[in-house]
């Protein structure tokens, strides 16, 4: 070990630093890998089981919790730890991962009395991938603070295909020492990772991108009813080639071509989230005095899928309410 190194959660880990000595296995749980961390995950759903999975085939040491039966079984496929509550997930983790749906959960989850800031050792690292609000981030930043933990707003883009490929984009606010010291816990999951500002900052750019992604979703369900229109659905699978291989080729083409064509919407984002998401760049929007109609257009749309009964589909159902619009089979 270079000297000066030390192996506790107080001191920055560089990106590029050499293996650690391997810890002590927490009761009868495997060995970690020499570069391991030990990792508690609140929140195993449709982004957080692959994420887990990914944690765990990195080496890291990994305790789970999931408040459903259902979610703590999807955790034991992934290989890690599962508990039977938050604070044994947390006790003595050097960091602990929260993805959970919404800013209430978060909130609730943190701050409560057998919650995850009360179980941490001091000085280990609040890491929550949650999309939730920025003052609802800043709330948790000051929270964590009080505690004596660090804390980074870290919310993700990819979907769920991203969070299986383990290629997330990962946007995060807060202190760049902290980043540097969990980067082999956000490498698990993610191929982008971006320090975009202070506490609250990750959330703020997570908001303009479900902006930029639902804003996408929209165009494309209104381009796939035009092409539909003139083309039919034999030339349809052409058109998309064409545009996805010009400028306005997306992810979000590539990742939902194949509901669109297929019109199946089984959710890797659903709807009643993406709706959430929408609520918060409005709310932000408003508190900046600024005007964006765009956003509440497609605001709108998103808020009328999940009214028709929507909400568990995926977002690009965007397609299915166009097609309504304008009397177009389904």
């Amino acid at each position: 070990m270079p000297p000066g190194r030390t192996t506790g959660p107080q001191r920055p880990l560089p990106h590029d630093a050499a293996p650690r000595t391997p810890r002590r296995a927490r009761g009868p749980h495997r060995p970690t890998k020499e570069y391991g961390m030990r990792v508690g995950f609140i929140g195993p759903g449709i982004m957080g089981r692959p994420m887990t999975a990914n944690l765990v085939a990195a080496g890291h040491d990994v305790r789970c919790y999931g408040r459903s039966d259902a979610s703590r079984e999807r955790a034991r496929s992934t290989g890690a730890e599962v508990t039977d509550s938050v604070a044994a997930a947390c006790e003595d983790a050097e960091v602990v991962v929260t993805m959970l749906p919404a800013g209430p959960d978060v909130l609730a989850v943190t701050t409560g009395d057998d919650g995850v800031l009360p179980s941490m050792p001091p000085g280990a690292v609040l890491l929550d991938h949650s999309t939730i609000s920025p003052d609802e981030a800043r709330e948790v930043h000051a929270a964590a603070t009080t505690a004596g933990v660090r804390c980074l707003d870290a919310p993700v883009s990819g979907g769920e295909a991203g969070a299986v490929e383990g290629t997330l984009a990962v946007m995060v606010g807060g202190d760049p020492q902290t980043l540097a010291h969990v980067r082999p816990v956000l490498d698990a999951v993610g191929s982008t990772i971006v320090h975009v500002g202070g506490p609250g900052a990750g959330q703020v750019v997570k908001a303009a991108n479900q902006l930029v992604v639902a804003g996408n979703l929209q165009v494309l369900a209104e381009a796939l009813v035009f092409l539909r229109a003139h083309l039919g659905e034999q030339d349809l699978p052409a058109a998309l080639d064409v545009l996805g291989g010009g400028l306005a080729g997306s992810t979000a083409l590539t990742r939902k071509r194949r509901a669109l064509l297929e019109q199946h919407y089984q959710p890797g984002f659903r709807i009643a989230l993406h709706d959430k998401d929408m609520g918060i760049v409005e709310t932000a929007a408003r508190h900046a005095g600024l005007a964006l109609p765009v956003t509440s257009v497609v605001a709108t749309m998103i808020a009328a899928v999940k009214a028709r009964g929507g909400g568990d589909l995926d977002h690009s159902a965007l397609a299915e309410l166009a097609a309504d619009l304008n009397g177009s089979a389904r």
